[in-house]
């Protein structure tokens, strides 16, 4: 068996678990098979005797095709999805049968709304580490972040992956709880902010966000941890700040934000549940806000 053959026959072998990873990130047969294709194409053109493990290798790189191709798709301004591409490949992971049927339900009905929500590197570390196994350290190089910001994505992905997408209806009354909280926060005012967080609120920062508003304390700057829960502590966190913050829809959901300088500087997302505000994630790695879709709204 020449070495071409030896090649092709082990790629035969990886490809359904390369095309479910491309799926599963990008939500287009067309374009998994594209992605399938490429990494068929730069494996030709590289050094198999310098590949330790094919499989990783070729994961890997399907991975950042398909990364490079949100991007992409972000700069075209990113098209709507039509409803049959719902239906998703099997894949390929070994896991518990209970866990594997919820995260394929879960991915499988929010899969049009989240796909508009997710950040490209948010759905390739979600998609890689949740569904895949692929460990935060291996995530970091192809996400271009370190593992912890690696994880963070991960994380925030997989929060409102499993949080569900918003009606219009939702939309409309979330907007109404993230404009009260704006303005509570303004004006200072505690006990409003008390009233429209949830018992159970949760709020994640960022490893930039921690870094920078630590460093920035003494100019007023919030006191963010990478996760603080309590509606007394998070509402004294907000009490007069966000003089400068504006409403915006932040991946087509309503969120807040701070520009300077014509971008956005930070970002808030917020999950809001039966008229409370159940979790709010806070954004100001750079990277990340650079694949966010900003658009500013009158408050």
């Amino acid at each position: 068996m020449t070495e071409s053959d030896w090649l092709a026959r082990q790629f035969q072998e990886n490809r359904s678990r390369l095309r479910a990873v491309a799926y599963r990130i990008l939500g287009s047969n067309g374009e998994a098979d594209d992605a399938v294709q490429e990494a068929w194409l730069r494996l030709t053109r590289s050094d198999p005797g310098g590949i330790g493990n094919l499989g990783g290798w070729l994961t890997r790189v399907v991975a950042r095709v398909c990364l490079d191709m949100l991007r992409s798709r972000k700069i075209r301004k990113e098209e709507s999805l039509p409803e049959n591409l719902l239906e998703m490949p099997q894949a390929a992971r070994q896991a518990n049968p209970a866990e594997e049927a919820l995260l394929a339900d879960s991915v499988g009905s929010a899969l049009l709304i989240v796909l508009r929500t997710l950040t490209p590197a948010e759905r390739v570390a979600f998609v890689l580490h949740d569904l895949f196994d692929l460990s935060f350290g291996e995530i970091a190089p192809i996400v271009g972040r370190s593992g912890e910001a690696a994880r963070q994505l991960a994380s925030r992905a997989r929060r409102r992956v499993r949080g569900g997408g918003e009606s219009r209806e939702d939309g409309a009354r979330k907007r109404e709880v993230v404009a009260a909280f704006l303005a509570a926060s303004r004006d200072g005012n505690f006990d409003a902010l008390l009233q429209l967080l949830d018992p159970e609120i949760r709020l994640y920062a960022d490893e930039a966000a921690v870094k920078i508003t630590a460093a920035n304390k003494d100019k007023g700057a919030p006191p963010f941890q990478s996760e603080m829960w309590g509606p007394e502590t998070i509402a004294g966190a907000f009490q007069g700040r966000a003089l400068a913050a504006r409403l915006a829809l932040i991946n087509g959901s309503v969120g807040t934000t701070w520009i300077g300088g014509g971008k956005p500087r930070i970002a808030f997302l917020f999950s809001v549940e039966k008229g409370k505000i159940r979790e709010i994630n806070v954004v100001m790695d750079p990277e990340d806000l650079n694949e966010m879709e900003v658009k500013p709204l009158g408050d």
